[in-house]
């Protein structure tokens, strides 16, 4: 059996370590993460199983990480990204510092593409392979008022952006074989913001969330959302939403309440 390579990041816990262990069967492997104890740990196990494992230790919120794991990718022959690695950061903005907030987008928004920038080279030359990206439901909550939702205005804005990435890649190498997906979990049973996800009864376990984006990812879907049972329905009307904001929103003069401010 011939065994591809993929590269997970965020791969020591949670959901990138489900995804390592279902892919472990007839994947070798590429662990990333900052915590380079946890990675050998978890590497042992994995070559239990049967896989050629290779620890990459880097911190995707630094440029330095994100370059480490782009020059691995550029070696041309990961046909799996599953580009995991994210952290939340929940805090009202003005209680952000300063120094956090490069930081949490790097980590979120911006290591994503850079990675996925340097592993399509050789997808494309190779004729094969597949990106997962991981995001979050959080991502389409910029409107929600619920108090019980956490303070989230980094996190949501970047979990946005990898969406609208995402999305749009896919029908950028629409004509390629190249497979896309984007993950949206909801609240996740892992130790993720302390791990309060173990504690709320309808958290998803982690290994269901894995599989059920690897088995999307067969099912050709771009956008998997584990816990959505009409997911095309719903999909269906989020085009609808953007396409009335886009052609009704691109006119040559301002809407009808904007003329008489003052009537």
């Amino acid at each position: 059996m011939t065994r591809t390579i993929a590269l997970i990041t965020g791969a020591s816990s949670g959901i990138g370590a489900e995804y390592a262990r279902l892919l472990a069967d007839d994947h070798d492997l590429v662990l990333v993460a900052r915590r380079a104890d946890r990675l050998g740990d978890f590497a042992e196990e994995l070559r239990a199983r049967g896989a050629a494992v290779e620890v990459l230790p880097a911190d995707l919120g630094t440029h330095e990480g994100i370059a480490a794991v782009a020059g691995r990718l550029a070696a041309g022959d990961v046909r799996l990204l599953v580009s995991n690695a994210g952290a939340g950061g929940y805090a009202p903005l003005v209680d952000v510092d300063p120094a956090d907030v490069d930081r949490l987008l790097t980590l979120n928004a911006v290591a994503p593409v850079q990675l996925v920038r340097a592993a399509l080279p050789g997808m494309l030359a190779a004729g094969e392979g597949a990106i997962i990206t991981v995001a979050s439901l959080l991502a389409f909550s910029g409107g929600l008022t619920d108090s019980r939702a956490p303070r989230r205005t980094l996190y949501a804005a970047a979990k946005a952006a990898t969406v609208a990435f995402t999305r749009t890649l896919a029908s950028e190498l629409a004509d390629t074989p190249i497979r896309t997906q984007v993950l949206l979990p909801g609240v996740v049973a892992t130790e993720w913001n302390q791990g309060v996800g173990r504690d709320i009864p309808w958290a998803m376990t982690p290994q269901d969330v894995a599989s059920a984006s690897l088995a999307g990812l067969r099912l050709g879907e771009t956008v998997c959302a584990p816990g959505l049972e009409d997911q095309a329905a719903a999909l269906d009307a989020l085009l609808a939403a953007e396409a009335a904001l886009l052609t009704g929103g691109n006119q040559p003069a301002p809407a009808a309440r904007y003329r008489n401010p003052q009537a």
